[in-house]
Parts: C-alpha cells; sequence; structure tokens
C-alpha cells in the first residue's frame, strides 16, 4: 500500500543508508589487523560528500506535490527547497571539517557519523506534516547533538558542553511534547491540515476548559520551538555550548537545526495555529532576543562565545517573520535564513582556519591585516555584512524583515530591530578594528589554508557581495516557498 510512498520518500531514506554504510565501512576497517588498525577519519569524511551530494541531486530530480503516509509527511516546493538547501549547507560543514581532523589529531571516524545522524531525520522535521512525525523527527537531531557536543573526551570544556546541552535541550522537548498532548486532547487531531481547519474562524480565549486546554497547548509548544534555536527564553545554554563544544560542532548546530526547525515552525504556526494569541509571545522573544544579542555581545572577549551572542540576536531578526503572518513575513524569514547560513558558513570557515594556530580571543587577530591582507579582508567583509552595513546581503535581509514589520503596523518591532542592528555593528566592526589597527604582543604568522575552506570562502564572499545588487532568483524562490506554505 505505501510503495509509492517509499518511492517518494526515497531521498529523505538515502541518507539514513549512506550513514549505516559509513558506519560499517568504519568499524569494519578501523579494527582490521591487516591494514594495521587505519584511522579512516578523512575517508568516511571524503565518502561523506559524495553521499549528500547524490541525495542533493535525488531532491533536484525528483521535485513533486505528495502527501505521504496518510497525511504525515508532505512534499511541496516549500520541502523541495529547504531540503537542498540544508543538505548544501551539511556539505559545506564536512568540508570544512577535513582538515579539522588533522590539526586536532582526531582519528575517531565515528565523528563524521555522528554528523551524518542528524541528516537522517531532518528531512523528516522539514516535511513533518503531523505533531507526531513533528516531534519524533526533532528528538533523533537533538539526540545527536547531544552526543557530538560532548565528542571531545579528553577537554573538560566539552564535557561540560555536551552535560548543559543534553539537560536545558531536554527541557523544551518536554514542554513541546506537553503541548503536543495538551493539543491533541483538546482537539482529538494532530494532523496539521485538521488542525487549521478547526482554528479557522476559532477564536481563542482563556475562558472555558476547552478554550483554555488548546491556548495552553499552543503556549507550550510557542515555548518549546524557539529555544530549540536559541531564542531568548531557554537559551542560557548557547554560550556555553558554543564555547566548550569542537568548533566543528558549534558550526553545524547554528547552521542546519536552524534551516529544519524554522521550516517547521512556519508549518505550525503560519499553516495550523494561525491566531493573534501566540503573535504577541513571538514578538516579545524577537523583541527580547535581539536586545540580548546587541547588549551581551559586547562584553565578550571570546570569538565562539560572541558568535553565540551573535546567533541569538540573528535568531531575533528572523522570528520577526512570525509575528507578521502575511507572505511577505515569511518571504523575508526565508531570505534572512539564506543569507545568514551563507554568513555563517564564511565566518566558521575562517574560524576552522585560523584553528590550528589556536585562535580563541578576538585580540588574536591583532594585525592579521599587516600580515595576510586577503585572508583579512574576507572576515571584514562578512563582518559588515552581519552588521547590516550598506551595498552587502545583510543589509538586504534586515531590510526585508523591518518592511514586512512595518507592514504589518509592528512598528515598535522594527524600531527595536534597527536600534539593535546600530548597536551591534560596535562588536563587529571591532574585529575590524583589531585586524587592521591594533598591534599584538605576539605576532602571529598564519598559515595557509587548505583548499576546501578556501573554496567555500570564495562561493559565500562572492554570495554576500552579489546578493545586495542581484537578489531575484532568491526572492522569487522564496517567494514560491511562501506561496507554496499559504495557499
Amino acid at each position: 500500500m505505501f510503495d509509492h510512498d517509499f518511492l517518494a520518500l526515497f531521498l529523505e531514506i538515502s541518507p539514513i543508508n549512506a550513514t549505516i554504510i559509513l558506519l560499517i565501512y568504519g568499524v569494519v576497517f578501523s579494527t582490521s589487523e591487516r591494514y594495521d588498525y587505519p584511522p579512516l577519519v578523512c575517508n568516511v569524511g571524503w565518502l561523506g560528500s559524495p553521499s549528500v551530494s547524490i541525495t542533493i541531486l535525488l531532491v533536484a530530480a525528483g521535485a513533486l506535490v505528495a502527501n505521504l503516509f496518510y497525511n504525515n509527511l508532505v512534499i511541496d516546493n516549500f520541502t523541495y527547497f529547504c531540503q537542498i538547501f540544508l543538505l548544501l549547507s551539511t556539505a559545506s560543514t564536512i568540508l570544512m571539517c577535513l582538515d579539522y581532523f588533522k590539526q586536532e589529531s582526531l582519528n575517531a571516524f565515528e565523528f563524521i557519523v555522528s554528523i551524518s545522524l542528524p541528516i537522517c531525520s531532518m528531512p523528516f522535521m522539514i516535511s513533518a506534516y503531523d505533531l507526531i512525525a513533528m516531534y519524533l523527527a526533532i528528538e533523533p537531531q537533538s539526540l545527536c547533538f547531544y552526543v557530538i557536543a560532548a565528542s571531545k573526551r579528553d577537554s573538560e570544556f566539552s564535557t561540560e558542553a555536551g552535560l548543559k546541552y543534553f539537560i536545558l535541550g531536554a527541557f523544551p522537548s518536554g514542554i513541546l511534547l506537553f503541548g503536543c498532548l495538551m493539543i491533541y486532547g483538546f482537539t482529538g487531531v494532530t494532523n496539521f491540515e485538521e488542525l487549521a481547519k478547526i482554528f479557522t474562524g476559532y477564536e481563542i480565549t482563556l475562558f472555558g476548559a476547552q478554550s483554555s486546554g488548546i491556548f495552553m497547548g499552543i503556549l507550550f509548544i510557542a515555548v518549546g520551538f524557539p529555544s530549540k534555536i536559541t531564542a531568548v527564553l531557554l537559551h542560557m545554554w548557547a554560550p556555553d555550548v558554543y564555547e566548550g563544544s569542537p568548533t566543528l560542532v558549534t558550526a553545524f548546530s547554528s547552521i542546519a537545526p536552524k534551516i529544519s526547525i524554522l521550516a517547521n515552525m512556519l508549518r505550525v504556526f503560519i499553516y495550523s495555529f494561525h491566531d493573534p494569541t501566540w503573535q504577541e509571545l513571538f514578538f516579545f522573544c524577537s523583541i527580547a532576543s535581539m536586545i540580548l544579542g546587541a547588549l551581551a555581545a559586547m562584553a565578550q572577549n571570546k570569538v565562539k562565545r560572541l558568535l553565540a551572542y551573535s546567533s541569538i540576536g540573528h535568531v531575533g531578526y528572523l522570528l520577526i517573520g512570525f509575528p507578521c503572518g502575511t507572505i511577505e513575513g515569511i518571504q523575508s524569514l526565508l531570505i534572512a535564513i539564506f543569507i545568514y547560513v551563507l554568513m555563517t558558513i564564511n565566518v566558521f570557515a575562517i574560524v576552522l582556519a585560523l584553528r590550528q594556530n589556536r585562535f580563541k580571543y578576538i585580540a588574536d587577530l591583532g594585525a592579521l591585516a599587516k600580515t595576510n591582507l586577503i585572508l583579512a579582508i574576507t572576515p571584514s567583509i562578512t563582518m559588515f555584512s552581519y552588521a547590516g552595513i550598506l551595498l552587502l546581503a545583510g543589509f538586504r535581509s534586515k531590510f526585508y524583515l523591518f518592511f514586512a514589520a512595518l507592514g504589518c503596523e509592528a512598528y515598535s518591532l522594527a524600531f527595536i530591530g534597527i536600534v539593535t542592528s546600530v548597536t551591534s555593528c560596535f562588536y563587529y566592526i571591532r574585529f575590524v578594528k583589531i585586524m587592521y589597527f591594533d598591534t599584538p604582543e605576539t605576532w602571529i604568522i598564519y598559515k595557509p589554508m587548505d583548499r576546501e575552506k578556501s573554496l567555500l570562502l570564495a562561493i559565500t564572499l562572492f554570495s554576500i557581495t552579489s546578493f545586495f545588487l542581484y537578489l531575484s532568483p532568491l526572492f522569487l524562490v522564496t517567494h514560491e516557498m511562501a506561496l507554496s506554505l499559504c495557499l
């Protein structure tokens, strides 16, 4: 009965098969006495990249619109483009890590397998069309991140990061599950389409047992989701986890989960639970995240902690699209997440490239422009884009978000966004000031970076600079995605 459904889901199943094959390959050959117990981490990494690339080709070749497995999963243009972008960002992360293993003398091939495991559930997270399917997809990826955050077993900081991530990440999961339970208990359905029919024209108030229960269920879901993407409510784990985790894990956890979780949040809160009641909560989350990200990052001297607070601030900008509840708001959110991921890949590629000199503090960048001018220009442009400086892609993403907020009369949201964006220029431009004008006590001659990171930096930097001038392809794609979600 499900033969055609399995054929349609072949692209979601292929990462699972690839991960199992990589695990078997690593176990068999790394324990082989005949081959002298070889370290296979680079081999498995190089094999992981083609497996992701093959999945991208399968997604591109199998574009269709369908509801699968009794309407538990949906494939449409929104799912299609989000999955392609997720897989491209994952492939970029794997390319970044190949030289990282040599620098850190990390010979555990299980690391690559652990990175591949979340990719098995993230496509299902994007295509989930039911509360049960959504929760079953979000938890495997969370469990994998708990493990890889503590994967550097000889580091107490990594162990601390994994423990904090597990404790503070399990709490939002429980809140999310309890919200799903309350929605099912008071409505009797879990499918997004059925919930959308129920809540169309349904006034949710605190009066009456059923209305109160539904309101609390939506409230719990609305609290559990933003906590997974470091929005202000349960954001406390982010700075410590970003700093203590291996840099590769920090890069991966700041990119891939945001794509999958925000995609599912759009399905849940725009399609199923569209109501002004919960919009006020996202209004508060957005403002609080922008303010905290702008102010707390000023006091940071460590690069990864600063990037953690920068991530919190950018999540606040992304959440502007939810209180709007319009096609313009959805489209501006999608444009902003695409540009944010490009900038984040660029920044972490630079951080990983400089790790060979134990680059940890912002002050370690002192006089980088005098020793390696080209390497200094790249993070300078990216930091200007993060800050929203004119002529770069970051300006366009913030412009569309603030314009969408003004279009739905959320003037205070746009005003606070502009103020916090200007405030964040302080710590972003501080990077540039240190690289060009500070003189370090100890001069560091940075080694040339590997070819993979150079390629990623070239692609992302070209995208950051060209999207300001020519955003039409991304604008058309996101408009089609927004229409697919709303119709």
